[in-house]
């Protein structure tokens, strides 16, 4: 496959770290994939996956904060919205955990209708965009992925009950931080984690957002800018 059809490839993605006492002893939540799947098999992941057609047409009941959205426009053409849509959508699918503001939404989606049907529309006033990064070449898929960081106090659901999870995660549970690295994770978990823990010391927005691009031999890293003292 030549570079071009390679670049052509790459889908736009959202994965969602959900922080759980993180104040105290923080933990996040987690799932394995299975042994079969064609992209990471049997590794312990966040939440998380490709942006769907469908979500640049869903109205958020609640939108990102303007920094957050300022930090995903940059150098990207996927709207910021749909981004955040996508990450609410997956963590809903994958974990049966709703993101959610109370609403009507009578006319939702298939995708989307269990959601609807517990009286909320997406909430993404909690999410923080903390980390971008794209699948390295030569992977048999490869996605732009864009990293939120939400705390658990967001969820409008029980945050141990994982019965409305589709199958595509098992094991899902809370993993302290602290021993997350134990578990069997791709590198670039590996990386975010060490970025998760940075942010969570310091208790604030980071100043930047790192962005690995891996479309290039040196593995370019570039930070997405601006800061506000908004807290999270």
């Amino acid at each position: 496959m030549s570079e071009t059809l390679d670049k052509t490839a790459i889908r736009d993605a959202a994965t969602v770290i959900v922080v759980r006492d993180r104040t105290t002893t923080p933990s996040i939540l987690m799932g394995q994939r299975g042994a079969s799947a064609a992209f990471m098999p049997s590794k312990y992941v966040f939440p998380g996956g490709a942006v769907d057609a469908g979500d640049d047409n869903i109205a958020l009941g609640a939108d990102l904060s303007a920094l957050d959205a300022e930090r995903l426009s940059q150098d990207s053409t996927r709207a910021a919205p749909a981004l955040a849509t996508a990450a609410i959508r997956e963590l809903w699918e994958e974990t049966g955990q709703i993101l959610g503001t109370p609403s009507v939404w009578d006319d939702a989606p298939v995708d989307w209708r269990g959601f609807a049907q517990r009286g909320h529309r997406p909430n993404a006033s909690g999410l923080n965009f903390m980390f971008r990064a794209v699948t390295p070449q030569g992977n048999p898929r490869r996605f732009d992925a864009r990293f939120f960081m939400v705390d658990a106090d967001h969820l409008i659901t029980d945050p141990d009950d994982f019965s409305e999870a589709e199958d595509e995660l098992s094991h899902l549970h809370w993993v302290p931080l602290k021993d997350a690295r134990m578990l069997d994770l791709p590198f670039i978990t590996e990386v975010v984690l060490a970025e998760l823990s940075a942010v969570l010391q310091n208790g604030a927005p980071p100043a930047s957002v790192p962005f690995f691009r891996n479309d290039d031999e040196a593995h370019l890293v570039t930070r997405l800018g601006g800061r506000s003292p908004l807290d999270f």
